[in-house]
């Protein structure tokens, strides 16, 4: 038998080495990744989890803006997103398609509901990548964002397929045109991420953006290769933190009777302009603050407007209502005799004449007081000499022209006071050349309202952590100093109301029958440059700056109105037309009764809690007060207002009991008194209307038993008093 000859296959040989050489490396692999865990660097267990963890999102609130009462102004509210699902593979069954089928239709039907054209929409649904493929979805920008309910149910119900909505935040002004340039707007700006985020763009908003802005949450969790989440997973939640609520000093009921009283003169003369502010002189607490032309902070949308806020940013000469700080500085300085007489008409300065309003013919020799009653501005000049040009500069210092007030608003403008030759020193007396900013007027009347103490204006009370209620920042009333005596600033007032009552006064139209008013009247040149002034009775800026009651001002006024179609009317009859309402309804609303306004008793209250309520009542009823019971009487839990301070006689002050609570009797209540019970009641109730209550849907003396609504109607004195002339009492007819 033939031996078989050896011989050596390296083809297997080769295959051998090269298969043996990838189990050894794949062990050692596993070896490696058994010890020690990791691959390229990195451990096995963190990529698991990169790949199979999931995260989604907690959407943070913007902050709430409310007024002084606790009133909303601007919030976050439940809104929508379109989206559409344009790629076929969204669909798995031909009967209910999940994507836009007919885009042509689609963007027809979408038109009609969001405000973007047809065109851009249809673009929108039939874009493609740069592969040529369609993605799974699109948005439609800030048309689709921000959709209310019911326009929402309404696209719903045109059944388009592929259209679906996701629940969104949109900031929110309930009160539409309500002191637009001081709120102003935030707007959704897309982020680099593809994430929105709410930004101010103007006023409060952009100011206090950062302590507006809220932090958003999340949630991570487990899922596996098909999503589905771990049964051993633990979810990891960061709540949401919302941006901190900002308590303003403005009070909506005055916001509101400044807003309804500003439209009614745009409508009536349609000026270029108006700019008016309300403030409590003892705290220089602004309470409104407006301006026209104006827009909706909803929607953005206003006429041949500045987008800026003109009270603070923009400057003025102020006309005549400036020589109340001339007379101010006369008066302080002894320079001030109002039997004393001048000559009025013209008076010339190194050759350039000031002229008195009546074309510079004047009223002959008359007195000075005659001649602030009739407004001269040669009377300014006059005193000037009298006052001195560096001591009457001194005083607008400390009045505060010619620098920023430090109100907690942005862009505030300083003005300038101009003196450098003889003719600017005496026009800045009456108020032309030089120029100031209405809010420096406003807080330099306060000084005159104050017994000579100027308060600081400000619109911010308070911020707080809307999670814990915490107060993170408290703004306090701030003096700014003494610029005259008290007894300069009585004088003054009492100058002031003179130009209403004064046979000779130029003020006659902001006379209000229930409360004495002091004030002074402006009718100012408007520049166009070049030295060059506007002339005629529609090319002024007409002007009142004023307060009352006069013997305890509880607020002053500014209002201007520029350049008003007047047909015939003078210039201040639009400008009262703004004043009388918003004052005498604003002081009907804090309870400033008739019959206190010559003399305003007060009382010092104390802090009640754990003492007998009946005990307490009857206390504060003998010192003028009118204490209300919250609850079934015994020991008092709490009260409002808290002790101790100061209130004015015919102030209420609420007790808080335990037990049930007993329903009083509404009728003529402040809007402000209601709230107070609402709150300390812990009831439900809508409050409906502005002003007074004039009627509630449960009788006084109802002890509240459930959670049912109760219906207060409020009405303000104007709807009140239009009611009692069309409806008059039987027998009784009205002319």
């Amino acid at each position: 038998m033939k031996k078989k000859r050896f011989r050596f296959q390296w083809g297997a040989f080769l295959l051998l080495i090269f298969y043996g050489g990838l189990f050894f490396l794949l062990f050692s692999r596993m070896f490696m990744l058994q010890v020690t865990g990791e691959v390229e660097g990195q451990e096995l267990a963190a990529r698991a989890a990169a790949k199979y963890s999931k995260e989604s999102a907690i959407s943070a609130s913007r902050g709430k803006i409310y007024d002084t009462n606790g009133q909303v102004i601007a919030e976050d509210t439940l809104s929508y997103r379109l989206i559409a699902v344009v790629n076929e593979q969204a669909t798995t069954d031909e009967k209910k398609p999940r994507h836009v089928v007919d885009a042509e239709k689609t963007a027809k039907i979408l038109a009609e509901y969001i405000p973007m054209d047809e065109e851009k929409i249809y673009k929108q649904l039939t874009r493609v990548n740069n592969k040529g493929k369609k993605p799974y979805q699109v948005e439609f920008g800030s048309a689709g964002r921000g959709i209310s309910h019911d326009t929402m149910s309404k696209i719903k119900a045109e059944k388009l397929p592929g259209i679906v909505f996701i629940n969104d935040l949109k900031r929110y002004y309930p009160n539409g045109i309500f002191a637009s340039h001081l709120i102003g707007f935030a707007l959704k700006e897309e982020n680099k991420d593809g994430t929105f985020t709410t930004k101010g763009k103007m006023g409060l908003e952009l100011t206090y953006n950062k302590e507006l802005t809220g932090k958003d949450g999340k949630v991570e969790y487990e899922t596996d290769a098909f999503h589905y989440l771990l049964p051993s997973s633990e979810k990891m939640v960061t709540p949401a933190k919302n941006g901190d609520d900002i308590y303003l000093t403005l009070d909506k009921t005055i916001q509101s009777f400044l807003e309804e009283a500003m439209t009614a003169v745009e409508k009536e003369y349609n000026p270029e302009s108006m700019t008016a502010i309300v403030a409590n002189p003892k705290t220089g607490k602004i309470l409104a603050m407006s301006q026209r032309p104006t827009f909706n902070p909803d929607t953005r949308e206003g006429n041949n407007m500045k987008w800026l806020n003109e009270a603070i940013e923009e400057t003025i000469e102020p006309g005549s209502t400036m020589k109340t700080f001339t007379l101010a500085s006369a008066i302080d300085t002894g320079a001030w005799d109002p039997n004393a007489r001048y000559k009025s008409g013209t008076y010339m300065v190194f050759g350039k004449p000031i002229r008195d309003h009546n074309n510079g013919y004047g009223w002959g020799t008359i007195p000075y007081l005659e001649g602030f009653q009739r407004s001269s501005n040669t009377a300014m000049a006059h005193l000037l000499k009298r006052i001195g040009n560096d001591v009457f500069f001194d005083y607008l210092d400390r009045f505060g022209f010619g620098k920023k007030t430090g109100i907690d608003l942005p862009n505030e403008a300083s003005g300038t006071l101009l003196s450098k030759y003889p003719v600017e020193r005496v026009t800045t007396t009456f108020g032309q050349g030089s120029t100031v900013t209405p809010i420096q007027l406003i807080q330099a009347l306060t000084a005159i309202a104050n017994g000579g103490k100027m308060m600081q204006p400000y619109v911010i009370d308070r911020i707080v952590d809307s999670s814990t209620g915490e107060v993170i920042q408290n703004h306090e009333p701030v003096v700014k100093g003494q610029p005259v005596s008290a007894d300069t600033a009585k004088q003054v007032k009492e100058i002031l109301a003179s130009t209403l009552t004064a046979k000779e006064g130029t003020a006659k139209d902001f006379i209000l029958d229930e409360y004495e008013v002091a004030g002074k009247t402006g009718t100012a040149q408007i520049p166009l440059g070049n030295g060059n002034y506007s002339w005629g009775a529609n090319e002024f800026l007409y002007s009142f700056l004023g307060m009352a009651p006069v013997d305890n001002p509880r607020l002053i006024m500014y209002v201007s109105v520029k350049r008003p179609k007047l047909k015939g009317d003078p210039g201040s009859i639009p400008v009262s037309k703004v004043f009388n309402p918003v004052m005498l309804n604003s002081l009907k609303y804090l309870n400033v009764n008739t019959e206190d306004v010559k003399h305003v008793d007060e009382t010092k209250i104390q802090d009640y809690t754990g003492k007998s309520a009946d005990a307490i009542q009857v206390e504060l009823a003998n010192d003028g007060l009118k204490p209300v019971i919250v609850g079934s009487g015994g020991k008092i839990i709490d009260q409002y207002p808290k002790g101790p301070q100061k209130l004015v006689k015919g102030n209420f002050v609420f007790l808080k009991t335990e037990g049930d609570i007993t329903l009083p009797d509404f009728t003529n209540w402040s809007l402000r008194n209601v709230l107070a019970f609402k709150t300390m009641a812990n009831l439900e109730m809508d409050i409906v209307g502005e002003g007074f209550v004039a009627s509630q849907s449960l009788t006084a003396g109802t002890v509240i038993s459930d959670s049912s609504p109760i219906v207060v109607q409020l009405k303000t004195p104007a709807e009140s008093f239009k009611q009692d002339v069309e409806t008059p009492p039987e027998g009784e007819t009205t002319e």
